[in-house]
């Protein structure tokens, strides 16, 4: 069924959107598993018969600004979904954060849920550090320091504004909500392998055991096909 709802995107703005999703990926120095179980489904579904793969390769701020700055709903909405990507394994590391407020202050965004997010996680390092929390800090060997926050009460006060950041958001662009739907699984996926092109390339654990925000993302998928049913009149019964 085709949508009587017409995207605001481009081909240009999709993959310039898609090439930023990349970039935060990369952030860390590799694909994560869950992330690239993430880009396998972009590359082989929605957008396959638009997008080459061999576009999708980073994109610096700026050029990321000349194509999404006009905009500042696209350029927010494009944010909340690289923070989705940020967060999809379950760790936000420091060049992560540094990618992400790179993008913000080149679109010209001031994301109050994000600067939040990086003061209470200086002061939950801080009082990790101070407390001598093992986990909570840990070290890898492409971004230095991630931070980790396995305590359901760091969830809690840590992503507070992320969380809320992402409960507000209204969906309304139909190719925004088939990336969303897309990006977030039906349910939370039990331990799998994930193939590419026929290959088995890695094996992720359950989202939800990793996902900090993941009760949030589960609302903004319902969100997303409640859009393309109600708004768009799509069948959305390849996403169920």
């Amino acid at each position: 069924m085709t949508s009587i709802v017409k995207s605001s995107l481009n081909k240009e703005q999709t993959t310039a959107w898609l090439r930023g999703l990349m970039t935060i990926a990369y952030a860390d120095g590799e694909l994560d598993d869950t992330e690239k179980d993430l880009f396998d489904h972009f590359s082989h579904e929605e957008f396959a018969s638009t997008i080459e793969i061999s576009e999708l390769k980073p994109i610096s701020p700026n050029d990321l600004a000349k194509v999404l700055g006009e905009n500042s709903t696209m350029a927010e909405n494009f944010m909340r979904t690289a923070v989705m990507v940020a967060l999809a394994d379950g760790i936000y590391s420091i060049t992560e954060d540094e990618a992400l407020h790179k993008y913000c202050d080149a679109l010209g965004l001031k994301v109050k849920a994000l600067e939040a997010l990086r003061q209470n996680l200086e002061k939950a390092r801080e009082q990790a550090e101070n407390d001598d929390l093992e986990g909570w800090l840990e070290e890898t060997e492409h971004s230095g320091t991630s931070i980790i926050p396995h305590d359901p009460e760091h969830h809690q006060t840590v992503l507070a504004p992320v969380k809320d950041w992402l409960d507000g958001w209204d969906i309304n662009d139909p190719k925004v909500a088939h990336m969303v739907c897309k990006m977030i699984p039906p349910q939370c996926p039990f331990e799998r392998d994930v193939v590419i092109f026929g290959k088995k390339v890695a094996h992720i654990p359950a989202m939800c055991k990793l996902n900090p925000v993941y009760d949030q993302l589960v609302g903004l998928r319902f969100r997303a096909l409640s859009y393309l049913a109600d708004d768009c009149q799509e069948d959305i019964s390849k996403y169920c």
